[in-house]
């Protein structure tokens, strides 16, 4: 996956209270600093076809390996995140290893997201930009379906069952092979228990200090993306909130790359 990314990728491991987290790089060094977080069970390998498609080119790319979650993060034993609040911690010490001097465009999808608006509604000072990519338990709750058919994944993971979880949920859409084989690893990588909360603070997150934007994917099963999307204007009326049509949840960061690499460079 990493040698499909444009130029020479860095990588770094970067200390923090949680453990050693992995940070993929690539972009000219003097740009504006883009950090990515992927969604559970996803790695930063994911964000490689939207640097491709043109963020690479606006920003300095840094695609993080969340800690306890599958990707080449190593976490302290005993210390793995239990609550929002050490998330945000978790990821300010990554931001002091990348980006100490300055404000940042902060960029996450699904579960990614989720961690990046806890982050914003609780260190605004940060972050120049956040940008949430159909994120999930942020402006609307998981539908029951989309639950129950992920909840063989979660309990049991196999390469079969992932395949087919991602076959419903992108409606047979072909996503990248080589990113397909990924998944089929990530089956063999210890169970951790995801960090679960409350929403984020919605009323931090509209106060004029960071931009927001938000993208749904408009045949995302997870959640309603209409309902999410008028939850997030209302709650938001500062943001700009875009659906995206023809793009499942899952398959976001792959299959919309070009629109999302449009989308940071402000000209989406």
């Amino acid at each position: 996956m990493l040698a499909g990314w444009p130029g020479p990728v860095e990588a770094v491991e970067l200390p923090t209270p949680y453990g050693l987290t992995r940070v993929n790089s690539c972009g000219p060094a003097d740009a504006p600093p883009l950090v990515l977080l992927p969604g559970g069970g996803a790695t930063s390998a994911v964000w490689g076809a939207c640097a491709a498609a043109g963020a690479a080119r606006t920003h300095r790319v840094h695609a993080v390996d969340l800690v306890g979650e599958p990707g080449l993060s190593v976490p302290v034993p005993g210390r793995a995140p239990r609550t929002p609040g050490d998330l945000a911690d978790w990821l300010d010490a990554v931001l002091d290893g990348l980006a100490p001097r300055g404000p940042v465009t902060l960029a996450g999808h699904s579960y990614g997201a989720w961690i990046a608006a806890h982050h914003a509604a609780r260190r605004p000072a940060r972050l120049g930009r956040l940008v949430l990519l159909d994120p999930t338990q942020v402006f609307a709750g998981l539908r029951p379906g989309y639950v129950l058919r992920a909840l063989p994944v979660l309990v049991r993971p196999t390469p079969e069952r992932i395949r087919s979880f991602l076959a419903w949920e992108t409606h047979g859409a072909a996503p990248d092979p080589a990113w397909l084989r990924l998944q089929d690893e990530t089956a063999r990588f210890p169970t951790a228990r995801p960090v679960t909360g409350p929403r984020p603070d919605l009323a931090r997150l509209a106060e004029p200090d960071v931009r927001v934007d938000v993208l749904f994917a408009g045949r995302a099963r997870c959640h309603d993306p209409g309902r999410a999307a008028r939850a997030a204007r209302e709650a938001l009326p500062g943001a700009r909130v875009d659906v995206l049509p023809g793009v499942s949840h899952h398959a976001l960061p792959l299959t919309a790359a070009a629109e999302i690499a449009r989308l940071l460079a402000d000209r989406y």
